[in-house]
């Protein structure tokens, strides 16, 4: 792991001569530790000795409780004392009056640095993520046993007042859709488009393969016939005698795995059967179009874009005027009872989703359970639901705050105060009591740790604010696992994603200023691209605080002008008479996946292909990539 070190250092050097700290003792500490409890430390202890830090910022004050496993100098910790020292009283622990916002994100960046790398779990922890999921699943059935009929009849008010617009809308269009109700004369027929998602399927089924349908619950085809949106035409209806309607005691269960998301915890996934899975993203679309134009609540649930809640957060850690809340298993404890008060005035809507939700789930040394949940991560319903649930629990909060009833005034007034992305909540700060204690009610767990609403630390969506200053880190999220199962920095390019995220690595700590850091990542990277690694200008992508670049060319980032150096390969194009530079593209490799002429049809003819394939192997080949490789090509420079 010494290459992992010596990125530490140099990151760890450059801060210390922006702060004035010496990090010497630093960088020794964490290679003594790196070599006697491995990577665990960079990935587990590290991420934990920050989660301290922001409790003391919210706290004003460092808590003897805190940072256990480092040695203490008085108050605060020897390692990182530096830094430390500069936020918070060497003898009191309590914090300045104005901390050194510089060291705060030193001490964040440095410990966080390898918090979200990318790495299997051991065996234990994916079975203790696994139990975990059951023990979920067993409080959201006591959440439905014993919560208050009052409460519940209190959601399905604030629901109404939310969601019944929005909700009436895709009603509307359901009726519309098995009415026949205009269907040649309307041009936003089809009301209904379902569509294949890119992921694994519970019968395993990928690619092309997903339009060859084999199997269709019963109930489901109660509400969404198989002939109405399996085929591509009645000419095809022979195709209904090899399918096989599943009756409700045979239904495929969802299939729950383990996939790789940290040293410290795997992310539990709930792989739905194709035909659920397919007409979920149909009822998606109809919900998260109707959302993002309803005039109240449009702004307020995101799906695409977080700036709103970047901006926000950013403004809470300057004023205190908002709080942000994070939710521990969000989706897994959403309690499909909730979800049934919410759309049971809406009949059409309600036999939609209810048809398209599964019942089961095959979990590994648990066998077979079924679900009091909705659903969890697996299924395209699961993120538009969840909003709208979490939405109608924060505003019954809010509600109990103002002391009496919410009214659609009152919405329009809360606009660009309160915000839902996921499980990321922002609210304004004089509500948060009542609305974290409204959130347990319905069962579900504000996360301590990433939840601040005192101080002047605030997060969400990805980026952290301290005071209204950016504080948010660059991280590191691929890894080469060498031949002894080690960690390092990718050493060859047939690495080739560890190598595509180490450019990104290099242009994210470049647009954070860090750049003695991207320097010494520029002569890695250079030596690793044999030296074809032109200078790429940055763009502006149009998102809150963030930037990207044209180029699909492997490259460095700059804010300067494009140039061409004299080392590099350039060319002027014969075609096009365009500047082309040679350098490395990341190319995948996708899958082989073979269709029938009846499958083809239904894909070609799908109503959500509104533009012409660009690959012209699309029924050749099909799904996720199976491979990725970089490969030198001439391409137009940006």
């Amino acid at each position: 792991m010494k290459s992992l070190m010596m990125l530490w250092r140099v990151v760890a050097d450059e801060f210390g001569s922006l702060c004035d700290v010496s990090t010497t003792r630093d960088c020794e500490t964490v290679s003594s530790r790196l070599e006697d409890e491995g990577f665990s430390f960079l990935a587990i202890t590290l991420p934990a000795f920050c989660a301290d830090l922001q409790k003391a910022l919210a706290e004003e004050a460092v808590a003897p409780d805190m940072f256990m496993g480092f040695t203490r100098h008085a108050g605060l910790p020897r390692f990182l004392g530096g830094f430390l020292e500069l936020i918070f009283d060497r003898k009191s622990g309590v914090l300045l009056a104005d901390p050194n916002i510089d060291a705060i994100h030193a001490v964040r960046q440095l410990t966080l640095l390898y918090g979200k790398t990318e790495a299997p779990t051991s065996a234990k922890r994916n079975k203790g993520a696994l139990i975990g999921f059951v023990e979920c699943e067993q409080e959201v059935k006591k959440f439905d046993r014993s919560v208050d009929p009052q409460e519940l009849a209190e959601f399905s008010k604030m629901s109404r007042l939310l969601w019944s617009e929005v909700l009436q809308n895709v009603e509307n269009d359901l009726y519309a859709e098995w009415a026949g109700k205009d269907r040649y004369n309307d041009p936003n027929w089809p009301y209904v488009v379902p569509k294949h998602g890119p992921g694994a399927t519970a019968d395993r089924k990928s690619g092309n393969g997903k339009f060859d349908l084999t199997e269709w619950p019963q109930r489901l085809d109660y509400v969404f016939p198989f002939e109405e949106y399996g085929i591509p035409n009645w000419r095809h209806i022979e195709r209904l005698d090899r399918i096989n309607y599943l009756e409700p005691g045979a239904e495929r269960p969802v299939r729950v795995i383990t996939v790789p998301k940290t040293l410290k915890t795997p992310r539990i996934i709930a792989i739905e059967p194709t035909s659920m899975q397919y007409m979920q993203q149909a009822l998606k679309a109809m919900l998260v179009r109707s959302i993002q134009s309803d005039n109240a609540l449009g702004a307020v649930v995101g799906f695409d874009d977080q700036w709103r809640n970047n901006l926000l957060a950013s403004e809470g850690s300057l004023t205190g005027a908002f709080s942000t809340l994070d939710l521990s298993e969000a989706s897994d404890r959403v309690s499909n009872q909730l979800v049934r008060a919410m759309l049971s005035p809406f009949p059409h809507l309600f036999e939609g989703v209810d048809a398209t939700r599964s019942r089961l789930a095959d979990v590994p040394g648990h066998g077979v359970i079924r679900l009091a949940k909705f659903a969890s991560m697996g299924s395209a319903l699961t993120f538009p639901i969840e909003a709208m649930i979490f939405t109608i629990v924060v505003y019954l909060g809010i509600q109990k705050s103002f002391g009496h009833r919410l009214s659609r005034r009152d919405l329009l007034a809360l606009r660009g105060k309160v915000r839902i992305f996921g499980d990321d909540i922002i609210v304004p700060e004089d509500t948060t009591v009542d609305v974290m204690e409204t959130l347990r009610t319905f069962g579900f767990v504000v996360s301590p740790h990433k939840s601040f609403w005192t101080g002047k630390f605030r997060e969400s969506c990805g980026k952290e604010y301290y005071a209204g200053h950016d504080v948010s880190v660059v991280r590191v999220r691929k890894l080469a696992v060498l031949k002894d199962g080690s960690f390092a920095l990718p050493n060859s390019r047939r690495f080739a994603r560890e190598t595509e995220s180490l450019v990104q690595l290099r242009n994210r700590f470049y647009l954070s200023g860090l750049w003695t850091t991207a320097a010494w990542l520029d002569g890695k990277i250079g030596t690793l691209l044999g030296g074809h690694y032109p200078t790429i200008e940055v763009q502006e992508s149009g998102q809150w605080n963030d930037q990207t670049s044209r180029s699909q060319l492997l490259g460095r980032w700059s804010v300067l002008p494009k140039r061409v150096s004299s080392s590099q390969d350039w060319r002027i194009n014969p075609d096009l008479h365009s500047l082309d530079v040679r350098g490395w593209v990341t190319s995948h490799q996708i899958p082989s996946s073979k269709v029938s002429g009846v499958g083809a049809l239904q894909k070609v003819l799908s109503p959500e292909r509104r533009e012409p394939f660009e690959d012209i192997e699309h029924l050749e080949r099909a799904g996720r990539p199976q491979s990725t490789h970089i490969t030198l090509r001439w391409m137009h420079y940006h």
